[in-house]
């Protein structure tokens, strides 16, 4: 049986070899049955144009250049972590007196910690990131105090998981999660350090370097964005004047090493040059972590 005209004509199927059709890719113009049929916003295309369309189209990124997430992952996982380290502690109270930011003391030998004094009896020896453990730069970040140590005990998480929660989910949405990570973990080193600078022999916990250095993250975004400044103005001088009002009972070396820790890892994410952004913001990071361990070795140095 001859094949009639229309037939013999007829295009088919790029795919589907059997399949007759009169519809063509809206992109590559080749024919393009039901089955191969996709939606396009001007007529249809086919499966492997709307492949290629898919791995052109550039994902959205924040303002820093990381992915958006519209959950703030990061921000969970580090308020369970210090949940999870303040309840380990409940438990093993000595994990206090073994992880806390110490830059110098002195260990007796009844195992209790005692104040730092030169020369010492020889029964007694060295502790702290001056004898090496420098672990306790980060440690004490996600250590804080026991119910009984102070009249806050509990309060202190409370108000620092409180104030994670409420600019850690900001910070998180602006960076992109690698990014935040970056600045949060480097934030609470730049506290540590600071407290080794001008309080090495003073025992310090929490984690509100790091929620400092999100302080001042949020500074800087709000500036990068052109944000309303009245609002961020008032919430930044009474964040100082917190960290002033606090140096009666905590740590305010720590937080002034954190806010302006902070601020720098936040200047150099969101101030990179977009061509060449990651790589700059990669470079910023370490060269800030550097920065900090090598005032750690020289400040070490000093004290032993």
């Amino acid at each position: 049986m001859e094949p009639s005209p229309q037939s013999a004509t007829t295009p088919t199927c790029y795919r589907h070899a059997g399949t007759e059709t009169h519809i063509r890719c809206a992109r590559c113009e080749r024919p393009i049955c039901p089955e191969c049929m996709r939606d396009a916003a001007v007529g249809f295309q086919c499966p492997e144009c709307v492949r290629e369309g898919s791995r052109s189209v550039r994902a959205a990124r924040t303002v820093a250049g990381g992915r958006i997430a519209a959950v703030p992952l990061v921000t969970y996982a580090l308020m369970a972590v210090n949940v999870l380290v303040y309840v380990a502690e409940l438990v093993r109270p000595q994990l206090v007196d073994r992880l806390q930011m110490l830059g110098i003391g002195l260990m007796g030998p009844d195992g209790g910690a005692y104040e730092y004094q030169t020369p010492y009896p020889s029964t007694f020896h060295p502790e702290g990131v001056a004898d090496g453990e420098w672990y306790r730069l980060l440690t004490g970040a996600f250590l804080h105090l026991p119910p009984g140590d102070y009249w806050f005990g509990l309060l202190h998480i409370t108000l620092n998981m409180a104030s994670l929660w409420n600019l850690g989910r900001l910070v998180e949405s602006q960076l992109g999660r690698v990014r935040y990570l970056a600045l949060y973990l480097l934030s609470a080193l730049g506290g540590s350090v600071a407290v080794l600078l001008l309080a090495p022999e003073t025992p310090t916990v929490g984690a509100s370097g790091a929620i400092f250095g999100l302080g001042a993250a949020y500074y800087v975004i709000a500036r990068r964005m052109k944000w309303d400044m009245r609002q961020v103005n008032q919430f930044m001088g009474a964040f100082l004047l917190w960290m002033i009002i606090s140096a009666r009972f905590a740590s305010w070396q720590g937080h002034l090493g954190g806010l302006l820790a902070g601020a720098l890892v936040a200047v150099a994410l969101l101030h990179a040059p977009q061509a060449r952004r990651t790589p700059v913001q990669a470079v910023a990071c370490v060269g800030v972590f550097a920065l900090l361990m090598a005032v750690t070795a020289l400040r070490v140095g000093a004290l032993v």
